[in-house]
């Protein structure tokens, strides 16, 4: 798809078609990818057994905080590259791509080694046992060897669909999944290999993604192209500054999870750790999908916000925030009605503790599951018009503040107040949300009158 034709299909396609072009797929792309994330899980539980589930669930968070400043740096990238693009400033978009790539690489450098030559300090501090650290460091220190390449595939999926190339986005995540199970299964079943195996099928799966979609930038397929990186200061605060709400949603969230999986061993063992793990899997399976319909839009939400057509902005998101809607309210529903289905997916039946209490937690948490689209659309939304400040709001208190508070809150209910912890959290960031969406018309108008102003000079 050209450049012109990625700008039409952006700017005069019909919002309800573009929705079935560009968010369905999208949806479908980030699916799989965290589908293979929950087969991951499925395969560590149900192949190696519970102690190295809980070490898997132990090391997760410190994994996602590697991709964080990665994240951040597509992410924030993006909004600008899409929002030079509707103003036909085609060769600067070039250079934002580049200099964000370029950052990725750095970056994945700087955290990988920090988390290799970190990580059994961190586990022993979290106060995990001499059986479940060896595990955790295996695991964590595979995805740090692998970091400057693996963290890269969040960025260049949005790259891709920023460019036009939305079934690309669909075949690059379902690819990636596929090779990734494969990988998982040859070292876990055929090869009989360790935790660390796990995560070497996941490394591998994403490396070989990253490295054929940047193969075709590279050549020149796409319409961004690389260039010569520029490090100027205004570009890289712009990069942080847009993709400040992911990155504090992805580390303030892995800070809370680390905090509760501290908890969880002190309350109830590795049995708890794993009932968590269980319902952040479930949450890894709602969350991508509201997140990759709304992230699939972004780059039409910012070309015609860029292009100040915004009656068109607000028939966009209404799509997002519909299908948002429907998809929360069929998830917490399934949930509530099966979470005996969902446990026994990670555990066999031998293990009666974390069945016990894992149908308790996810029955309260899938009140969580409900509600959440509208604090995450309306954070995807004000990312994708360049209003951090309001995004990043709604990130950290989902993600932060709000989880923080009701661990106070919720202390002497031990184990419930845990797996409360999440609904009302959601609860909460939904009632933030919408107070700032109540600010959308405002935001419209000084949009309006700051074009007013410099069309008179």
């Amino acid at each position: 798809m050209s450049s012109d034709n990625a700008e039409r299909m952006f700017l005069e396609t019909k919002p309800g078609h573009l929705f079935f072009k560009a968010a369905i797929p999208g949806a479908l792309g980030m699916l799989a990818s965290s589908l293979y994330y929950l087969l991951e899980g499925i395969l560590v539980g149900r192949v190696l057994g519970a102690e190295p589930f809980a070490a898997f669930n132990l090391a997760m968070p410190f994994v996602i905080i590697n991709f964080a400043v990665s994240d951040m740096i597509g992410v924030g990238s993006s909004v600008p590259i899409a929002i030079k693009l509707g103003r036909g400033e085609k060769e600067e978009a070039n250079v934002i791509f580049s200099t964000a790539v370029t950052l990725i690489v750095i970056s994945g450098i700087v955290t990988g080694t920090l988390l290799f030559v970190s990580a059994p300090f961190l586990f022993r501090l979290m106060g995990a046992d001499d059986h479940l650290i060896p595990l955790a460091v295996k695991y964590l220190r595979m995805y740090a060897c692998f970091s400057p390449l693996t963290t890269m595939v969040f960025a260049v999926d949005n790259y891709l669909r920023i460019c036009g190339k939305i079934k690309g986005s669909l075949m690059m995540n379902i690819c990636m999944a596929a090779a990734g199970v494969i990988f998982e299964v040859f070292f876990l079943i055929i090869l009989k290999g360790d935790i660390a195996s796990a995560a070497l099928g996941t490394c591998l799966g994403m490396s070989s993604a990253v490295l054929v979609t940047l193969s075709f930038f590279a050549r020149g397929k796409m319409n961004l192209r690389f260039r010569v990186p520029k490090f100027h200061f205004s570009l890289i605060k712009t990069i942080v500054s847009c993709g400040l709400p992911t990155f504090l949603s992805n580390i303030s969230g892995r800070i809370v999870s680390i905090i509760m999986n501290t908890l969880l061993l002190s309350l109830g063992g590795a049995d708890a750790v794993s009932v968590y793990g269980i319902i952040m899997s479930a949450d890894g399976v709602i969350m991508p999908l509201m997140y990759g319909t709304c992230d699939s839009l972004q780059p039409s939400v910012g070309y015609n916000w860029g292009a100040r057509r915004f009656d068109r902005v607000g028939q966009i998101e209404k799509y997002c925030f519909g299908a948002g809607a429907v998809l929360s309210l069929l998830f917490g529903i399934f949930i509530f009605t099966f979470p005996d289905f969902a446990v026994s997916l990670f555990i066999e039946g031998g293990n009666s503790n974390i069945h016990t209490l894992g149908i308790a937690a996810l029955r309260i948490a899938s009140f969580a599951f409900i509600i959440r689209w509208i604090f995450v659309c309306t954070q995807c939304f004000m990312s994708a018009i360049e209003k951090p400040v309001y995004a990043a709001a709604i990130s950290v208190s989902a993600a932060f503040i709000f989880p923080i508070i009701l661990i106070m809150a919720f202390s002497s209910l031990g184990l419930t107040g845990i797996w409360m912890n999440l609904p009302v959290t959601s609860l909460l960031t939904a009632i933030l949300a919408l107070v700032i969406l109540t600010r959308y018309k405002g935001i419209v108008r000084k949009e309006k009158e700051s074009k007013s102003f410099s069309d008179s000079y």
